[in-house]
């Protein structure tokens, strides 16, 4: 996983690059306004791989913080916030998602693009979700998405994929099992080096499908009240065949 990472990080935003961060971000304001009763002013950006969340929130004027594992792609992060000036204003942090230490509370904390699938083992997100709640304070509000079980089950499956972008190009074969709820996908990236030859870099990836009553319930464990879980940024409530779901909780905690 470290190889590709370190491999991908150079193009992840190429790859993502229909994804509109403007739109999502005002959809996360709004549920900030909807839901916690002051003014938002510290957030954490939980899995925040290029930064391109962490620095739209700042734009806005939030202090934010941003933890990933994966130094190659906090080191794209860092470029991209010296460049636009933004440096002095984010604190990145190299750490796991699911045992991360601050230097004190937030009043939120988002999670972006199904970071949450990624942790593949019950437990370790239930400690995720701990700490989480250990550095928000009382009431206050967690952001997350989730890709839906509509979206492994016919989306995923076991289907093959390829994306394809300047000097880059990946590859997949999706395996999915109802009986074990993960699915596998198999993964060769081809990057373009500077003599014009391209390395190919094979590795596997694995998510788990978290249906919304373990998601609910794992939340409940750990001192969370659902707020939300909603189809897009309408604030709609979820469907059956919603490829992913917006998930949002509250703080339950003593001043």
């Amino acid at each position: 996983m470290k190889e590709l990472y370190q491999a991908l990080a150079p193009f992840y935003d190429a790859f993502n690059g229909d994804l509109d961060y403007q739109k999502w971000a005002d959809f996360i304001e709004e549920s900030f306004h909807r839901y916690y009763p002051e003014k938002v002013e510290s957030v954490l950006d939980l899995a925040c791989g290029t930064g391109r969340m962490t620095e739209e929130l700042c734009r806005r004027g939030y202090d934010m913080i941003g933890v990933d594992i994966s130094p190659d792609m906090l080191s794209v992060a860092r470029d991209s916030a010296e460049k636009k000036g933004m440096a002095e204003r984010i604190l990145y942090l190299c750490q796991d998602m699911c045992d991360f230490e601050l230097y004190g509370t937030v009043e939120a904390v988002v999670c972006c693009l199904d970071a949450v699938n990624h942790v593949t083992d019950r437990t370790a997100l239930s400690r995720c979700f701990h700490w989480v709640h250990n550095y928000l304070v009382p009431n206050g509000i967690f952001l997350f998405d989730v890709n839906s079980p509509y979206k492994f089950r016919e989306i995923y499956g076991d289907r093959a994929y390829v994306l394809e972008d300047d000097g880059v190009l990946c590859a997949w074969q999706n395996h999915f099992s109802e009986r074990t709820r993960l699915c596998d996908f198999y993964i060769s990236l081809f990057s373009e080096k500077e003599d014009g030859n391209y390395e190919r870099t094979d590795t596997v990836r694995t998510e788990r499908m978290y249906t919304i009553t373990a998601l609910t319930r794992l939340l409940k464990e750990n001192g969370f009240e659902l707020l939300y879980i909603c189809s897009d940024f309408s604030f709609e409530n979820a469907k059956e065949t919603d490829e992913r779901y917006y998930v949002a909780a509250r703080a339950v905690k003593e001043p």
